[in-house]
């Protein structure tokens, strides 16, 4: 299958360097020279990938990424020169899937393009779920993807509901950084400890009651995280059930 990919960067040199060994690998690449425009090839062109600069003239990467999340849940990798994990966690924060900084291995990228293409259009191997949970607050089904708080349906983005997969399927099991890493976004992104630090506060601040003292998801500090097991609640009001 042939992939199209939509790069977004004001430098020629950049797009005609990233375009030629993109295209030497089977991709169609489509190229913006700034924001704007990426957001009117976006719309023309429905690529299955956005490599996205961020210092651009008229609309800037943060900016694009903010507005092509309001319309859609393509896949987006910042590729830039700002390299400070503050612009790291801007990046995924404004919806951004991955960030490879300049200069950068294009082996690595290649990897990271791929990783991200085969998240996002292949089916889970993983063994299909077959219960569903609840305590009275948390209600989860992930044969159906569905994810109540007091009977009101909770908006999961595909990331997050992979990392709810991971650690539901090991309850009250402590599963390091490295290992859910490579599960939910591949084996490339083993080291990229923020990555799940983000997404762990965002399923916090989905989930729980008082996100700032989980009750549910649970650090394991220097290890990993695990999904306490409420089901075993003394009160009863728990379950545990087969999902019909």
């Amino acid at each position: 299958m042939s992939y199209k990919l939509l790069l977004i960067d004001d430098s020629q040199e950049m797009q005609r360097l990233v375009g030629m060994f993109l295209e030497r690998d089977g991709y169609e690449v489509i190229k913006a020279p700034n924001g704007r425009e990426g957001l009117r090839q976006l719309a023309r062109n429905e690529p299955d990938l956005v490599l996205l600069d961020i210092m651009m003239p008229e609309v800037d990467g943060w900016e694009t990424c903010r507005r092509i999340r309001e319309v859609s849940q393509i896949p987006i990798i910042m590729l830039t020169a700002k390299s400070q994990e503050i612009d790291i966690v801007r990046g995924l924060e404004l919806g951004a899937d991955d960030y490879v900084t300049k200069p950068f291995d294009p082996s690595e990228l290649r990897a990271r393009i791929r990783s991200l293409l085969r998240r996002t259009r292949t089916s889970p191997s993983e063994p299909k779920p077959v219960v569903v949970l609840t305590d009275g607050w948390l209600y989860i089904d992930l044969n159906k993807r569905l994810v109540k708080i007091n009977d009101t349906p909770v908006d999961l983005t595909p990331t997050e509901f992979r990392l709810l997969i991971a650690l539901i399927q090991k309850l009250d099991c402590v599963i390091p950084h490295r290992h859910l890493l490579r599960q939910v976004w591949g084996p490339e992104y083993t080291e990229e400890i923020h990555y799940l630090k983000l997404y762990i506060r965002y399923l916090r601040q989905k989930l729980e009651k008082d996100p700032s003292n989980p009750e549910y998801l649970l650090t394991e500090w220097g290890v990993g995280y695990r999904f306490r097991d409420f089901t075993k609640s003394s009160s009863g009001m728990a379950s545990r059930e087969r999902a019909q």
